[in-house]
């Protein structure tokens, strides 16, 4: 095909050309034709360590065209290529170890990553595509780290899950939750909660509820049972367990009473601007939205009317 446009000019000015400048001119178009099929090639000029990465090696190339190129490469991959002075490295090679040394950072970067605690397989690949890391490479060090074991969402779930109750006061709708942002399958989470049993939920419920019931002394019980039920319903408990836990909120008269005189007091200063029947209606609305008695209201009221 190459030669064919060149001998049909040749013949189109033949009375041009002699004998040899002919051959001359098919030679030529053969090197050409000879030269484009040729295969990319380059040697290592030298190798020297990365000073600041003892684990990684500069390999400095001469192309054929005498340019330079250097490229950094981990030591497996200087090991793995038998990589030396004077060695010759073609184009598909060079392309191959690149690859390689992509592979090879990427999974140093799960390590390190995986070093700190336990990690879902989506963590990871969430990690690695925060770092730039192309598709493929994530694909390969996945499924590495999975042969390896440093990867295994069943145990990480299982694991976490025990982790959470015993560290933190969550509730199992919210452990559930957590899990599935991580990337954990919905069989491998349900199978992982079995051990966050009905009696474990209901211990931590109360334990909340107790907490709670200690801190503050500024609510009336009924305003308490509330707050506690939506507190546990944020942490991600079930509505029975939430039923019961508010069962254990507790209040005397005097927490009660103590209570009532500091939103009493706040209501006061709001309303004593106005004359004494609405006064009263106002007062009362106040204190009975924030859950205290009518009877305990008319008892604050007759108290403020004495002072």
């Amino acid at each position: 095909m190459l030669l064919t446009p060149c001998l049909q000019i040749l013949f189109l000015q033949q009375s041009k050309y002699s004998l040899f400048s002919l051959l001359s001119f098919i030679m030529r178009c053969l090197k050409k034709k000879r030269k484009k099929r040729c295969v990319f090639k380059m040697w290592i000029e030298k190798i020297e360590v990365d000073r600041k990465n003892v684990e990684r090696f500069y390999v400095h190339f001469v192309k054929e065209d005498g340019e330079k190129q250097i490229m950094s490469v981990d030591q497996d991959v200087l090991i793995e290529y038998r990589l030396k002075k004077g060695m010759t490295v073609t184009e598909e090679q060079w392309m191959e170890m690149m690859k390689k040394d992509d592979e090879k950072q990427a999974y140093k970067m799960a390590l390190r990553f995986l070093a700190y605690r336990m990690r879902s397989k989506q963590e990871v690949v969430d990690y690695l595509k925060k770092k730039d890391i192309d598709a493929q490479t994530i694909e390969r060090v996945i499924e590495k780290l999975q042969q390896e074991r440093y990867i295994a969402d069943e145990q990480f779930a299982h694991a976490y899950v025990q982790t959470q109750v015993n560290t933190t006061m969550k509730g199992p709708y919210l452990i559930y939750k957590e899990l599935m942002d991580k990337g954990i399958s919905e069989d491998v989470i349900v199978k992982a909660m079995e051990r966050y049993t009905e009696d474990m939920q209901r211990d931590k419920a109360i334990k909340w509820v107790e907490k709670i019931n200690k801190q503050s002394k500024k609510r009336s019980h009924q305003e308490q049972k509330a707050y506690i039920a939506q507190l546990l319903h944020m942490k991600g408990f079930p509505s029975h367990i939430v039923e019961m836990a508010k069962q254990h909120v507790t209040a005397d008269d005097g927490t009660e009473w103590e209570a009532l005189v500091y939103h009493g007091e706040k209501a006061h200063r709001r309303y004593e601007k106005y004359e004494r029947y609405t006064y009263e209606q106002k007062m009362k609305q106040a204190l009975y939205r924030k859950g205290f008695s009518l009877s305990l209201i008319e008892k604050f009221l007759e108290k403020k009317k004495e002072d």
